[in-house]
């Protein structure tokens, strides 16, 4: 067996059209959007029954995709709040290169997000920052340096 992708990130969320285009903003393309149910489906993550709006978003150009999916049936459990902190155990934010971390920023606090930290300059190498966008989605940003 050879390893051939990593294919794309799932996040389940509430307000399916306010996270995407908090990720829309960030620079991502919406690749479509579906209901998935039946059968299965159900069997395939282990429910008994789902019904499931599934948004599909990609990095323009490149191998990165998340999978955004927003439950009807069964309902959604929460896991962790919102604003828990970057050390809660689990996945805890995804990373995105940018060219410019500065209006990244300033165009997704427009969408809500807040930033955790600081920007911080990692040597001469990266200025970097970590943002906690629409239901507490961690987003880690970083900007190479010259």
């Amino acid at each position: 067996m050879t390893l051939q992708r990593m294919d794309n990130v799932g996040i389940m969320v509430e307000d399916l059209d306010a996270v995407i285009a908090f990720f829309v903003e960030l620079g991502m393309e919406l690749e479509g959007k579906a209901v998935v149910e039946g059968p299965w489906a159900a069997s395939l993550v282990g429910l008994d029954d789902q019904r499931v709006d599934v948004a599909m978003l990609r990095i323009p150009g490149g191998p990165g995709r998340i999978e955004l999916a927003k439950y009807h049936e069964p309902k959604a459990i929460r896991g962790v709040p919102d604003d828990a902190p970057v050390n809660t155990l689990g996945i805890r934010r995804i990373m995105f290169a940018v060219d410019d971390i500065d209006d990244a920023i300033t165009r997704l606090v427009a969408h809500g997000a807040q930033l955790i930290g600081e920007v911080v300059q990692y040597e001469d190498s990266y200025r970097l920052c970590y943002l906690r966008g629409p239901e507490g989605i961690v987003v880690a940003m970083a900007e190479e340096l010259g």
